[in-house]
């Protein structure tokens, strides 16, 4: 229990840049105090403590939550329920909102003071001078449902309200879900159990038809976007223009294969152009909203992998390339944003090495970018607002976590933290990082964790830690490598934990990612063989005791190693697994694998449930009864097939868990699955 608290290196919290400054905030380990400091000072000072806070607005607070500086002297923070002002100049704070109870998703727009809400499937904006509350929405039908992510929050959908620059305009999802069949959950803490029916869109079958609305905070009038091209089709991607006069929103057909980024009138919602579109013919998927990188104009940046990784490029409001911003061979992350003279861009990528997440700054009027992290790992960056200090905070392979502040032209200025490894007190196993070549010549990364006693004379027997699905890395150049501890003290109980990232996983651009298209688990199975022959050429391997567990897509992989690929591994546990694609929902499935009609045999071929009679060794199907990602039917089916194929296998459930299993049940879990594997791989 708590191991991660327990062990996790020490990192700075809450560190923020104050505006038009070089003086710098951060938090106490325990959020209690709020310190500022300076690049040059050699002494931080206490700008406010919790205590103080709490005497001024004369409620608990008990700690300091993420702060948006609004000035040097004003920030706002929440708890999510009640939202403060506070002024640290004049020593002055105020409770601008204190939502309902049944509130959720609250986002909160510093310009106007507004708030935007949740209750149930409605939107609630509360207006900070009138302190009114308008109801946006007044959904009756529990089938339609507003403000919420859709698309069960693929195409980098993560939330369904999104405010314009100075809160003029609100836009949000709204999703129709009569269609969509309803999937039952049962509810075992009521007596007698209770149905728990949530909407569940499988590969094929009727979907969720979207729009977007968009309210105006001065006339209080909503219009609503559909969907121009497929009615069943998906809206991503919103972000309003700085002049807060239109909407971009990236349209994609159900196919996935097929996108237009529209403007529409954030007056009226009217459709203005289609400033760009994309097709594949394998899939498009949008995941970055348009990038506005100033408010004088309304030039866009569109990150796309179409000439094979994710790149930037820089178009006017008529879709005009003015500039391809990178050409990388590598993929571009994430914008991290754009200095206040807008001289400068900077932006994560993988750099070369796939394992790393760097920073790069990209020089706008001589159009170049340089590396701004040299120490390669996986870093995370704030730039000052006058662009001459940057605050990096980083880990690797050596490193469990470093935060420094550097000179624009990369010279270190100041140490924040070079925290200890908090393991080097245990005794602790060996990682070793290494490449192996798949069928097509690519690099394919492994980790392999070796016990901290390791004799290359003996014989060790493997866990096989898989996951290999679309945007997954495991292997990364981070504090551990990216493994859990769990993995160490499984090695020190004798055994190597080798994990592998095959095609199809995320960070290696797109022709390597969609390799899979069609045939999930083909080329990844292929990948796990590779891996596995690369063990067997270890002298030190004992290949009569390989094991595989995985959860998730890792537990579709984990189950088809032990069917597609019989005797291999003695011992296989399979958490949470997709057993037949034609049970996943839509949006995630049909992008891989298209329609059930549309690609049968592909269906087929990843199909667990015509398979088991192949089952090899001992094999623990674990579910979660309350899974509304990969719903229980998947595990369920399997086991129907395992008893009609007269094999005996273990299952075991963990009631009233959803996708994963945390909490102290996590302990549990994770006793169970390397228990079964000591006592099985024998």
């Amino acid at each position: 229990m708590q191991q991660y608290r327990a062990f996790y290196p020490e990192r700075i919290i809450g560190f923020n840049w104050l505006p038009n400054t070089t003086d710098y905030v951060y938090l106490s380990n325990d959020r209690t105090t709020l310190f500022k400091s300076s690049v040059s000072s050699k002494k931080d000072e206490v700008l406010f403590s919790i205590d103080d806070l709490e005497e001024i607005l004369d409620t608990e607070i008990y700690r300091f939550y993420p702060m948006q500086f609004k000035s040097k002297d004003l920030f706002f923070m929440n708890d999510g329920t009640s939202f403060y002002k506070v002024n640290i100049k004049d020593r002055k704070a105020e409770i601008l909102h204190h939502l309902e109870e049944n509130a959720n998703a609250p986002l909160f727009e510093p310009s106007s003071g507004s708030i935007a809400y949740l209750i149930n499937n409605n939107v609630m904006v509360r207006y900070e001078d009138s302190k009114k509350v308008i109801s946006v929405t007044q959904n009756k039908d529990e089938n339609i449902v507003s403000g919420q992510a859709i698309a069960r929050s693929e195409f980098g959908i993560t939330e369904g309200l999104f405010w314009s620059l100075q809160g003029k305009y609100l836009a949000f999802y709204e999703k129709d879900e009569s269609k969509v069949h309803n999937y039952p959950l049962l509810d075992i803490n009521q007596t007698p159990g209770a149905l728990n029916s949530i909407k569940y869109p499988m590969a094929g079958q009727k979907t969720e038809k979207a729009r977007v609305g968009i309210f105006n905070t001065e006339s209080q009038k909503t219009v609503f976007i559909e969907t121009l091209k497929d009615p069943e089709g998906y809206l991503t991607n919103i972000s309003f223009t700085p002049d807060e006069k239109y909407l971009f929103v990236a349209e994609v057909n159900r196919g996935q294969n097929h996108m237009w980024l529209n403007v529409y009138d954030a007056l009226n919602g009217a459709f203005v152009k289609t400033i760009l579109e994309e097709t594949n013919d394998k899939w498009v998927e949008p995941e970055h909203p348009a990038y506005f990188p100033c408010d004088k104009k309304n030039n866009f940046i569109w990150m796309s992998e179409k000439d094979g990784f994710m790149n930037l490029y820089y178009y006017d409001f008529e879709g005009k390339l003015i500039d391809q911003i990178t050409d990388h061979k590598f993929v571009v992350k994430n914008i991290v944003g754009l200095s206040n003279d807008e001289k400068h861009l900077y932006y994560e990528a993988t750099g070369p090495n796939p394992m790393n997440t760097m920073v790069y700054d990209y020089n706008i009027k001589k159009k170049t970018s340089t590396l701004l992290t040299k120490v390669e790992g996986t870093h995370s960056v704030k730039v000052c607002d006058n662009n001459s200090y940057y605050y990096d905070t980083y880990s690797n392979s050596s490193t469990a976590r470093k935060s420094l502040i550097y000179t624009s032209n990369g010279k270190m200025s100041k140490l924040l933290l070079n925290a200890k490894d908090k393991l080097d007190a245990y005794q602790i196993a060996q990682t070793e990082i290494g490449s192996i070549d798949a069928s097509d010549g690519t690099k394919l990364y492994y980790r392999l964790i070796k016990p901290s006693n390791f004799d290359a004379s003996k014989k060790y027997p493997v866990l096989n830690y898989v996951y290999g699905g679309p945007h997954a890395q495991l292997v990364t150049n981070s504090w551990l490598n990216g493994a859990s501890l769990w993995m160490h003290w499984m090695a020190e109980q004798g055994y190597i934990i080798f994990t592998l990232d095959n095609r199809g996983s995320g960070n290696r651009g797109f022709a390597f990612e969609s390799q899979i298209h069609r045939q999930l688990g083909t080329v990844e199975i292929e990948d796990q063989m590779a891996g596995v022959n690369f063990l067997n050429s270890l002298p030190f391997i004992d290949n009569k005791r390989m094991s595989v567990h995985g959860w998730s897509f890792g537990g579709f992989m984990t189950t088809s190693l032990m069917l597609r690929k019989p005797g291999v591994y003695t011992t296989g546990v399979a958490g949470g697994p997709v057993t037949d694609w034609k049970y996943y929902e839509i949006m995630y499935g049909e992008r891989y694998m298209d329609q059930p009609d549309e690609n049968e045999k592909g269906y087929s071929e990843a199909s667990l449930l015509n398979k088991t009679e192949n089952l090899e060794g001992k094999l623990l199907l674990i579910h979660g009864s309350s899974d509304d990602v990969v719903v229980m039917q998947h595990n369920l089916k399997l086991v129907q097939r395992f008893i009609e194929s007269e094999k005996q296998i273990d299952f075991f459930p963990y009631p009233m868990h959803k996708h994963n299993v945390y909490g102290k049940d996590r302990v549990h879990l994770m006793t169970k699955v390397l228990n079964y594997i000591l006592e099985n791989n024998k």
